[in-house]
């Protein structure tokens, strides 16, 4: 009798099999909080350079004493366990210390994106119930003014201009507000200077003990599915996480890597793998306020960046910029790219220009974030996002009720269960039901799962094209027409037809110096796409709408077509 071949489980982890050998399946968690493992790393390295900030470095042991005199700070300010604090800076010396010392007194940091209209950004303080600011200097006049709105009482204003190496700290007061990179803050009460601050402040904060389930931060979703929501991540998702990601690429940790610190810290992909990792490992970590090509390509040649968690957008911009070929970027070793897929061409490149490898991976906010990357050393898969990190389950359920797993090789919905799973949306216990369930994270995202364990995301659940009856995932789209020399980038939607139910429109943003006509691209998916799949409208853009990490806002793109079509109709 034939030998029948054993059907595959979610439940087996057959994607342990595909670890890298020192990669352990299931970890002994230190429980330590992050502002811990700080203070450790200023313990075993207090003369490495922890931050560089254009030309300006911090050691560890000064890195630690700012954290301790800021905490002592906000203290003194009156604020309390539980209580809200909010950033809202680039990727600055203040930005880390701010974070750090707003956990260190068991208060609860909310990142923001500097970009932010008024609108957005009083949703996220008022939501939050903040009490304190820490902006930049660029930024306050309009602070001040919004405070009124909100319960921040204490603004504490930064600058760019506080931590500056000679002459640049010379020169800078001279030119800073001739080229936007500073402004005066009219006079308000409870109004502080940062630099004032640090002067003033003895390291001495409150000797307290933070317990692991308390709540660290709440963490804004990008709302690129709906309203922003605050995700409610405690000291032990976010101190797990970083030991979940160190294990994963432990054969870094014991050197002293340089880290670029280019993906926004407001951004929990930016936060967790490059300002916490770092930390965690002790390594240095170049600050790039503006992640541009230019200053990119500047970093990476100056410090010797070796270690480069980026996003799709800031890859390719690398490798267009004109500097590319007289650069040396060879320092770098190990990438890792998230957010969005990563064309295989762009691998191909940066990895033939570094020598370096990189692995991609997934992650969402509510997952603190990140829940899959490929191996370092063993099979990367092109286009797959990995394997479930140490102590991650994961499993594929049916579209329409979740309860059932689908087979092996099928897609479904991917959903999460690990100790970086979120706690629970703030003062949202309906969004929070329906995300969590039974302990599992229901991600909302379309994937499948190959027989050796690795993960595929197809689509997002919500971005369905239903058309002619057929389930369309725009991405099939959007994969293809990336493959089109002519195409830089392409994002699929659904729009209303009349018999079909909806038809698909395609915005493309041709290459540099390249122009396409809309019947090319169509007969270029005729000949790779069923014909239900087709695209029946082009529309050619400079650009497309984006998330601070760059990931394309389909939904914005959506809301807009309707929004014309809604005019159209009146």
């Amino acid at each position: 009798m034939a030998n029948k071949t054993k059907k595959i489980k979610y439940q087996d982890k057959p994607w342990l099999n595909n670890y890298d050998n020192n990669v352990r399946a299931k970890l002994n968690y230190e429980k330590l909080t992050l502002p811990e493992f700080l203070e450790r790393s200023a313990q075993k390295y207090p003369d490495r350079i922890a931050l560089y900030f254009e030309g300006y470095t911090i050691t560890y042991k000064e890195l630690s004493e700012m954290v301790d005199r800021f905490a002592t700070f906000l203290a003194d300010s009156g604020l309390k366990k539980g209580d809200s604090v909010a950033v809202l800076l680039a990727n600055m010396i203040q930005c880390v210390v701010s974070y750090y010392a707003i956990l260190k007194i068991g208060a609860i940091a909310v990142m923001n994106n500097p970009l932010y209209s008024d609108r957005e950004l009083l949703h996220q303080f008022n939501d939050s119930e903040c009490k304190m600011l820490i902006t930049l200097d660029l930024l306050g006049n309009r602070m001040i003014d919004l405070r009124p709105k909100t319960k921040i009482k204490k603004i504490v204003i930064a600058s760019i201009g506080d931590y500056l190496p000679f002459p640049l700290n010379m020169l800078f007061p001279l030119v800073a507000k001739r080229k936007k990179l500073a402004a005066d803050v009219k006079p308000a009460s409870d109004v502080y200077k940062w630099k004032e601050i640090i002067a003033k402040y003895p390291p001495n904060p409150p000797a307290l003990k933070i317990d692991l389930n308390s709540t660290a931060m709440y963490q804004y979703t990008g709302g690129t599915t709906g309203v922003s929501k605050g995700a409610v991540l405690t000291h032990r998702n976010m101190s797990k996480q970083v030991q979940q990601i160190g294990e994963w690429f432990k054969a870094f940790v014991p050197n002293h890597e340089i880290m670029l610190g280019a993906l926004p810290f407001f951004h929990v992909f930016g936060l967790t793998t490059s300002m916490n990792f770092a930390i965690f490992a002790g390594w240095g970590n170049i600050l790039v306020p503006k992640p541009q090509p230019d200053p990119l390509l500047k970093a990476i040649r100056k410090y010797k960046a070796t270690f480069v968690p980026l996003v799709p957008t800031m890859y390719i911009g690398i490798l267009e910029h004109p500097a590319i070929n007289t650069t040396d970027i060879t320092s770098i070793e190990g990438c890792f790219s998230g957010a969005a897929p990563l064309p295989v061409e762009v691998i191909n490149n940066f990895e033939g220009k570094t020598g370096g490898v990189i692995v991609e991976g997934y992650g969402l906010t509510e997952a603190s974030p990140v829940t899959h990357v490929n191996p370092f050393k063993g099979k990367r898969k092109i286009g797959s996002i990995g394997l479930p990190l140490p102590d991650t389950e994961c499993r594929i359920v049916d579209i329409e009720t979740g309860k059932k797993d689908m087979p092996v090789g099928e897609t479904g919905e991917l959903i999460i269960k690990g100790p970086q799973v979120l706690k629970g949306y703030k003062k949202m216990p309906d969004e929070t039901a329906i995300a969590l369930r039974n302990g599992w994270l229901y991600t909302g995202d379309i994937a499948k799962m190959d027989e050796e364990g690795y993960f595929f995301i197809v689509d997002r659940k919500k971005d369905l094209i239903i058309s002619g009856g057929y389930n369309i995932y725009p991405r099939d789209i959007d994969e293809v027409l990336f493959e089109h020399p002519k195409v830089e980038e392409a994002c699929a939607i659904g729009v209303p037809h009349p018999t079909r139910g909806e038809q698909i429109k395609v915005f493309v943003v041709p290459k540099k110096g390249q122009t396409a006509t809309q019947e090319e691209l169509i007969d270029f998916c005729k000949t790779r796409l069923a014909k239900y799949k087709w695209p029946t409208i082009i529309e050619f853009r400079k650009e497309l709408p984006k998330t601070n990490v760059g990931k394309i806002l389909r939904k914005e793109l959506r809301a807009e077509e309707l929004k014309k079509i809604t005019k159209a109709a009146e």
